[in-house]
């Protein structure tokens, strides 16, 4: 006859079956423990099963006692799995040895599904982006906490200050920690796996707070930004984020700017391909602003070849050097990113052609007919009537042109 509860509860030392093989060893000392009698390759083998409790276990136990620590029903369904694995010619203690093993920390299981996953991927620098974004953006909270007790919660406060700041690097850093949490459940270090479901809903939330990604400053407005940014002492991150606004480059690509990029007689910035979203090496023409800009930064910084041209405390600036700079001028309510979105409404609504904006902002046309037929950068258009047009408008209001003057 099966086994009950209370029976477990005050079995006396021996051997007690609770048929198909499961059995509650019961020693002298009273401690207890769930034995599986099975045929496996030919002969009787006993397989130890895990401690015996009458109940499930206690909620303040740490998780690797509750994978240890079974109750009559966990002991059944555990005692299935195991006669399912032995009939299927599988040792089950070498599984159970996997699942029960110790939870490891985040970092050590993003370390664990890199060194697995890398092989399958061809792309050398996305191999050794993968792990370096993490250590950027997640270890600082999840690094050291344990795989086995991270929740949603958990992952939406790691994201929160990169969601709408950051939103591509954001996108990638939560791919990345839930493929490393799925990783983990099917390691066994985790009950369930990623709750990317949950996650959503929070980050749903906080857009729905925030108002979306990308906030961008209405383009008429920025003028008078802009001449508030170049008010007060200089510094490098308020030069910077006046040269993204001049170039409208991406936040990245000013970032790693090097002086090596920088063509100054001919007022050229080459985006190497390795910097560019497109892969493709970028040219970007500099207006006489942008051109002052980089004269004071090279006064101050001197200019070496393969130096930052905006440079950090301890290398490349950090996307929140800009960010301060844009909330003290009081762009608080925009972002970074956002400066892009407000150049295009402005060549949108001064009826500035889309292939020179779409050239400007070095995006990667969706249409593959279209990208075919339209190879030029239209770099001459760019750097003689786009990019001056942008740079007179950012000088002040009296040099706003709107869609309907231009027609009239």
């Amino acid at each position: 006859m099966s086994l009950t509860v209370n029976q477990v509860r005050h079995a006396k030392p021996g051997r007690h079956s609770d048929g198909a093989g499961l059995y509650l060893l019961v020693k002298p000392s009273r401690s207890k423990s769930w034995v599986l009698r099975v045929q496996f390759k030919g002969h009787r083998r006993d397989f130890g099963i895990g401690s015996a409790v009458a109940e499930k276990v206690s909620d303040d136990s740490t998780p690797i006692e509750k994978r240890k620590q079974l109750s009559l029903a966990e002991a059944r369904h555990k005692a299935k799995l195991g006669r399912a694995l032995a009939k299927s010619g599988i040792n089950p203690v070498t599984l159970w040895d996997m699942v029960e093993e110790e939870a490891p920390t985040f970092k050590a299981a993003a370390e664990s599904y890199h060194e697995n996953a890398k092989r399958a991927w061809r792309n050398g620098k996305h191999q050794a982006q993968w792990l370096a974004t993490l250590e950027a953006y997640a270890y600082p909270l999840l690094g050291k906490v344990s795989v086995d007790a991270i929740s949603a919660d958990d992952l939406f406060k790691t994201l929160v200050p990169i969601w709408l700041e950051k939103p591509e690097t954001a996108r990638r850093v939560k791919q990345r920690m839930g493929a490393v949490l799925d990783y983990s459940h099917a390691k066994g270090w985790r009950e369930v796996d990623a709750p990317m479901r949950a996650l959503n809903q929070l980050l749903k939330a906080l857009k729905q707070r925030r108002g979306g990604n990308f906030a961008a400053m209405p383009w008429d407005k920025l003028p008078a930004f802009y001449a508030k940014l170049e008010e007060g002492e200089p510094s490098i991150g308020k030069w910077a984020l006046q040269f993204l606004i001049l170039t409208a480059a991406r936040s990245g690509e000013v970032r790693k700017a090097r002086w090596r990029d920088m063509d100054e007689d001919a007022a050229e910035w080459l985006v190497p391909a390795l910097n560019v979203k497109t892969d493709k090496p970028h040219i970007v023409p500099l207006v006489p602003a942008a051109l002052a800009i980089l004269k004071a930064v090279r006064a101050v910084t001197g200019g070496k070849a393969d130096d930052f041209v905006f440079p950090g405390l301890k290398g490349m600036m950090s996307d929140a050097t800009m960010s301060k700079a844009l909330r003290v001028a009081g762009g608080v309510a925009y972002t970074v990113h956002g400066m892009r979105s407000t150049f295009t409404d402005w060549a949108a609504e001064t009826g500035q052609p889309d292939a020179w904006v779409d050239k400007a902002l070095g995006h990667k046309l969706p249409d593959k007919v279209d990208a075919a037929y339209r190879r030029t950068t239209y770099f001459n258009q760019r750097r003689d009537k786009l990019m001056p047009a942008w740079s007179h408008f950012l000088d002040g209001p009296t040099n706003l042109i709107s869609l309907a003057e231009r027609r009239a």
